[in-house]
């Protein structure tokens, strides 16, 4: 079988972890074929796996403008390509697609009250309108796809509830060997902060700053952190709080004063982005990670703190319940207080950590890149054995096949 994986949304966070990871398991399979179409920046950090022919493509940097070129430019690439199943793995779908369609759906923002009460308190009013208009076409994208398919069974029930379409749960994965088996060591600069902050308990999250990652939840609770523990808890970041250093377009200025204001500019460690093959060396130089995040569909972050052995301090969503289950301790979103208190047991309970990390350990096991790909795969298989080569428009029905529960 011969698929096309569109790749072309992937940029940072996300969708990069996901195609950085999928395609291996892709190039391994010996029934397989697979045409990725990526952004053109990003070719060549994928080198030349087997099996798969990259097309590497510029396309507008604006996910409104892109939607607009692949509905116009993609069908006929598509067909050049010869590929017999289509997954866009972008959030949006093709209007008319030329072969059967998987999409897969993981913005969790279209959806999100949260975010849209987000950007209206921020000011945020063009932000918001565009998000509208992008959960839209998601939304309109759910009914021009063969299937969809969400990264979790919380998701999943979201997309139901707001398409009335049926919605197929395929977890994503990880990949143990891949994600340890870089051995080079940190740059410089990321190493010396470590070292700063070795006789800290050193708190981690792992994102890029954006505002449904909630970092401002976070900072309100350092002070009260402080005010138990004195200077001996740090705050590591793989982000910078600079205009200009972060993807998209969210501004970095209120959280940045929101450190100063609250004199805790010593507690926040900003190691910027780390490259992903060595983030297992950050993970292991930490001693539990946190993560307020208001909105997710998946946060592989968590699985690769629970691989790692961290524990972990969540915010309560359904997603990270659903994802790391008893492996963690959950605070209200929005409590600074709360969050403040569960990290402060950590910290004096040994014993609460030891637990987290090791019932982390055997949840990471339930995640699978190897199995992803799989379950994708045979559903792939099914709709192209439900349509018929001559066709031209999606078949209906083919959703139909979701069994609401995760693989």
């Amino acid at each position: 079988m011969h698929l096309f994986l569109n790749g072309l949304a992937a940029s940072a966070g996300g969708g990069l972890t996901y195609l950085r990871n999928v395609i291996p398991h892709l190039s391994s399979r010996t029934d397989l074929r697979t045409t990725v179409a990526i952004n053109s920046d990003l070719r060549s950090e994928f080198g030349a796996p087997r099996a798969i022919s990259f097309l590497g493509l510029n396309v507008p940097v604006s996910a409104l403008r892109r939607f607009c070129w692949e509905q116009m430019m993609l069908p006929g690439i598509i067909r050049s390509t010869r590929a017999a199943v289509l997954v866009s793995a972008g959030n949006f779908a093709l209007r008319n697609s030329p072969v059967p369609q998987i999409l897969l759906s993981r913005n969790s923002l279209y959806l999100s009250k949260n975010f849209y009460h987000d950007l209206r308190a921020r000011g945020e009013h063009a932000m918001r309108v565009e998000t509208r208009a992008k959960a839209s076409l998601a939304r309109r994208s759910v009914k021009w796809a063969d299937c969809t398919v969400a990264p979790s069974e919380s998701f999943a029930r979201e997309l139901r509830e707001w398409t009335g379409r049926d919605i197929q749960c395929i977890y994503h994965g990880f990949d143990h060997e891949s994600f340890f088996g870089d051995h080079s060591v940190l740059p410089a600069e990321v190493q010396t902060k470590f070292d700063a902050a070795a006789d800290s308990f050193r708190l981690l999250f792992v994102s890029h700053y954006n505002y449904y990652r909630n970092f401002e939840t976070l900072f309100r609770a350092l002070p009260l952190l402080r005010n138990r523990f004195g200077k001996n808890v740090k705050l590591l970041l793989t982000c910078r709080l600079r205009v200009g250093e972060n993807p998209g377009s969210y501004c970095t200025n209120t959280a940045a004063d929101l450190t100063r204001k609250l004199h805790i500019s010593d507690m926040v460690v900003e190691l910027g982005a780390v490259p992903y093959s060595q983030l297992h060396h950050v993970y292991k130089a930490c001693n539990a990670y946190v993560t307020p995040a208001y909105a997710e569909s998946f946060a592989h972050p968590l699985v690769e703190a629970m691989a790692s052995g961290l524990p972990i301090v969540a915010s309560e969503t359904p997603v990270h319940r659903e994802i790391c289950q008893e492996a963690a301790v959950y605070f209200p979103p929005f409590s600074p207080e709360i969050l403040a208190d569960k990290v402060a047991g950590m910290i004096a309970s040994p014993q609460i950590a030891d637990g987290l990390s090791h019932g982390g350990r055997l949840r990471s096991r339930n995640f699978s890149w190897g199995k992803h790909v799989t379950e994708l795969v045979a559903l792939a298989e099914g709709l192209l054995s439900r349509t018929s080569p001559t066709s031209q428009e999606p078949a209906t029905g083919m959703a139909q096949v979701a069994s609401g529960t995760c693989y």
